[in-house]
């Protein structure tokens, strides 16, 4: 077994007893990513902030002074604000911005003495489900089947490829519709959507702020419980932020859930599902089942509003977050012609700057909140969210103490499969992880499985607000009935 291949609990116990070193784990994780330029997974690499970080661990680690995180070598998602080094959310429009100030939960790891390999790729400003809107160019899912280059899903896609190649230990990821736990399933690792307000916002980029949220994207439950302790937490610099102590995820993890009622929703069980996941779901169900989990079944009437509310409402958030892309004050600004005026700047920058993709939920989202339409859309929509939290609401208040559903509707698809489709194929991929923004619960992805064709799937559960913990124990009952320990073969 290489350095690189360990996972976050393993390597944190080799550093104690002294069998290894930051500086190796590193430099172990440099050479991987230095190898992997086939997958694109990584936007900006900083060996040398990673090598300066690794040596002060050490350090750390020998005056006996070193929290969980301390050594490890993590991935940051690009659309975390990092002192000095380009964060660019994936877009031409903050082509070499640098910001003077560092993410709060970006801050937290570095405090925790985590190490900093580099800035992931993404889809541009987290808008996407494949990682093929970003500047950069498409990120490469490290499994394949064939000779197509399949997606890793979207819009974490960076920090998911990484993590299932072994480029890095762990990495954050942001989740505004599904964007921690969609590549997670495509990719065969664990993503955790913290509840809304868990982790703070502060230096994050924005898409749309009363959905999203930063969470991890580890090799497993126990790493993801790591990694989440460390990025949680109340930030007075957010307003949306918690004021709620954190406890330790990892202490939770006992695999017992004798008692526990698991809901499985009706409503789920789409029409062209395949039959892989659903006989998936149907494992999962046996699985909780034989751990000592009450199944029953529940229903959540709202959810097929679910899209189509979120499609009003993030793009609504989006372009009033983005209207500060400007040209003005930093990024990306147009050449302008001779007796071009502010507007024509603003026009020349946001054309250039903008993606297709971003433009088409700018102006949806500017469309949604006009006049003629506000109340016609994105109250409407605002008001189903309302119900489809009612929804979640109702089913805990009835004893449930987690939700079980498929995490995604397929495995994942080729590159360029999609994106010549009509948009909304696409935006049907977030189909049963939008309900859970919409409500602001935590959800995590655990893979269980592989389809007929080798390729990973997932499923998803949903907990109680605020109750990660039991969420996370959950997942580890379900981890350790599934025993899956696929991976990739490594061709890049």
């Amino acid at each position: 077994m290489t350095l690189n291949t360990l996972k976050i609990a393993d390597a944190r116990d080799a550093l104690r007893k002294g069998d290894v070193t930051a500086v190796e784990l590193t430099e172990a994780c440099l050479a991987a990513i230095d190898g992997a330029s086939a997958l694109n997974a990584f936007a900006h690499r900083t060996p040398e902030i990673a090598m300066e970080r690794a040596r002060a661990a050490d350090q750390r680690i020998k005056a006996g002074d070193a929290p969980d995180l301390c050594g490890i070598p993590l991935g940051i998602k690009d659309l975390f604000c990092t002192e000095g080094v380009e964060s660019q959310a994936a877009s031409h429009i903050l082509h070499d911005f640098k910001p003077e100030y560092e993410s709060t939960v970006s801050a937290q790891l570095r405090d925790a003495g985590a190490v900093m390999l580099g800035k992931l790729n993404m889809d541009e400003f987290a808008m996407g489900s494949s990682n093929e809107t970003s500047t950069y160019g498409p990120v490469v899912n490290p499994w394949k089947i064939d000779d197509r280059s399949l997606t890793p899903g979207g819009s974490s896609g960076g920090s998911a490829a990484a993590v299932a190649a072994d480029l890095c230990l762990g990495a954050t990821g942001t989740d505004t519709g599904g964007s921690i736990r969609q590549p997670a399933a495509f990719t065969g690792i664990t993503g955790l959507k913290p509840t809304y307000g868990r982790c703070s916002r502060w230096g994050i980029i924005a898409f749309a702020s009363s959905l999203d949220q930063a969470g991890p994207m580890a090799r497993d439950v126990r790493d993801c419980a790591i990694m989440a302790r460390a990025m949680c937490g109340h930030d007075p610099k957010d307003s949306t932020s918690a004021d709620l102590p954190v406890p330790d995820f990892e202490a939770m993890l006992t695999g017992d859930i004798r008692g526990k009622t698991i809901g499985i929703p009706r409503e789920y069980r789409m029409d062209g599902m395949p039959d892989e996941i659903e006989a998936l779901w149907a494992e999962g169900r046996a699985m909780l089942a034989d751990a000592g989990a009450k199944i029953v079944d529940i229903s959540l009437p709202h959810t097929k509003y679910a899209l189509p509310a979120y499609y009003v409402i993030a793009p609504a958030e989006a372009s009033s977050n983005l209207a500060r892309y400007d040209g003005v004050r930093y990024g990306h600004r147009a050449r302008l012609a001779q007796g071009d005026g502010i507007v024509e700047m603003y026009e020349k920058t946001r054309a250039e700057g903008f993606g297709a993709e971003v433009k088409r939920r700018v102006m949806v989202g500017t469309y949604v909140l006009s006049a003629g339409f506000y109340d016609a859309y994105y109250n409407r929509a605002r008001k189903v969210r309302t119900l489809i939290k009612r929804d979640f609401e109702e089913a805990f208040a009835a004893g449930v103490d987690a939700i079980l559903t498929p995490a995604t509707p397929s495995p994942a698809f080729g590159l360029g499969e999609m994106t010549d489709a009509d948009p909304v194929q696409m935006y049907l991929n977030d189909v049963f992880t939008v309900t859970v923004n919409l409500a602001g619960l935590p959800g995590i992805a655990v893979p269980t499985g592989l389809d007929r064709q080798g390729l990973p799937l997932g499923l998803q559960l949903i907990g109680r607000p605020w109750d990660e913990g039991d969420l996370l124990n959950t997942a580890y009952a379900l981890e350790q009935a599934a025993g899956f320990v696929s991976k990739p073969t490594k061709w890049w």
